[in-house]
C-alpha cells in the first residue's frame, strides 16, 4: 500500500502525519513511554486514558476498538492482536500503511471517542445523580 487517497490526493501515512492526527483531538496529549512508544491520552495529563501508541523506532500502531471492528481488522494482513491488551480488543498494525489512510483516521478517532467516555475528569451525568439520589435517601431515613 504506501499511503491512502483523501480527497483525490496522495496522503502517505507516516509518524508525524499519525502524530499531527491524533494531537487534533481535543483534550489528546502525547507521553513518551516504554522507550520507543509515543502514547496519545485523553483526560488529565497524570493518569489519562490511553487511545493510541505509536511505535517510533519500529514504527508499528496501536489501537482499541470494537469487538466487530476487531474481529474483521485481525483477519486482514500485517494486522494482528495487540501484545498485552489484545484480549480488551487492541489491534497492532505492523505496517503504518497496513489500512488506507481515511479509515485509519477513522479508526483512531473511534478508539478515542471510546476511551474518552472513560477519562478522569470527565463527570457522568449518570454518577451525579445517583449520588444526589443516595444522600436524599439517607436524609429521609435519619429525618
Amino acid at each position: 500500500m504506501g499511503g491512502g487517497a483523501f480527497g483525490g490526493k496522495l496522503i502517505l501515512v507516516n509518524v508525524d502525519s499519525i502524530r499531527d492526527y491524533c494531537l487534533s483531538l481535543p483534550r489528546a496529549t502525547e507521553k513518551l513511554q516504554w522507550g520507543d512508544s509515543l502514547c496519545f491520552k485523553v483526560g488529565q495529563k497524570v493518569g489519562g486514558k490511553i487511545f493510541t501508541i505509536l511505535g517510533l523506532d519500529d514504527p508499528r500502531l496501536c489501537f482499541k476498538c470494537t469487538p466487530e471492528t476487531f474481529a474483521d481488522l485481525i483477519e486482514r494482513e500485517d494486522i494482528r492482536p495487540a501484545p498485552y491488551v489484545g484480549r480488551y480488543k487492541w489491534v497492532m498494525l505492523d505496517r503504518l500503511d497496513a489500512l488506507r489512510n481515511d479509515e485509519l483516521k477513522e479508526l483512531i478517532r473511534h478508539s478515542y471517542e471510546m476511551v474518552v467516555v472513560k477519562a478522569p475528569g470527565k463527570k457522568s451525568g449518570k454518577r451525579r445523580a445517583s449520588a444526589k439520589s443516595g444522600a436524599a435517601s439517607k436524609k429521609k431515613k435519619r429525618g
